[in-house]
């Protein structure tokens, strides 16, 4: 009995430390240029193919240029606006069209920890954008409840810097009082195929 108990609890610790362990990464990778700094990032379609496709399909629209990031919780998240409405530039037919999707939610195991990027929504689960967050620290609050699509490979002291500009507060938002544009943006790599991104 004893030798039973220990192999059930031996497989449990193995199966929840699976459960957490982060998906392998695309090699796809995208770049927003903002006047503070790069961020690189990228995909985690295993887990997310529905958001992964959408999201780079408007970085390919450049849809996300001349947008910005709207909030800025220091240890918390850094939030890119929704493009239909937080782009300085006006939008063509094609951006529009694709801006205005909404997405089902892609809910998985992978834990909201700094770095992370996970899709905004309202309260209605599949009604995700374009808006998303970029965690700036651990919140073990939003697991489960936000899709997780990718993660920053390069850039954090971007975000460092970001978390160190001015904010105020508005609702339940902190928001910085200079506006933080993504000034352009690209995309290099492979896997941005559907049949590629299993790799």
């Amino acid at each position: 009995m004893k030798i039973f108990c220990w192999v059930c609890l031996a497989f449990v610790i193995t199966n929840v430390g699976a459960l957490s362990e982060e998906p392998q990464l695309s090699s796809a990778r995208v770049v927003f240029q903002t006047n503070y700094g790069d961020i690189e990032f990228g995909f985690f379609p295993s887990i997310a193919p529905k958001t992964v496709d959408h999201i780079f399909k408007l970085v390919r629209l450049g849809c996300y240029n001349t947008n910005h990031f709207f909030r800025v919780d220091r240890g918390f998240v850094a939030q890119v606006a929704d493009v239909a409405g937080g782009r300085s530039a006006p939008m063509n037919e094609e951006q529009r069209k694709e801006a205005e999707k909404t997405i089902v939610g892609e809910f998985s195991d992978v834990k909201h920890v700094r770095g992370i990027l996970s899709m905004g929504r309202y309260s209605d689960p599949d009604s995700a954008q374009s808006s998303f967050s970029i965690l700036l620290g651990d919140a073990p609050h939003l697991d489960g409840q936000y899709a997780i699509f990718g993660k920053v490979t390069k850039g954090d002291e971007t975000l460092r810097k970001l978390e160190e500009l001015p904010t105020r507060r508005e609702g339940i938002f902190v928001m910085p009082v200079e506006r933080i544009t993504i000034l352009s943006s690209y995309y290099y790599g492979f896997g941005f195929e559907k049949d590629d991104w299993q790799c």
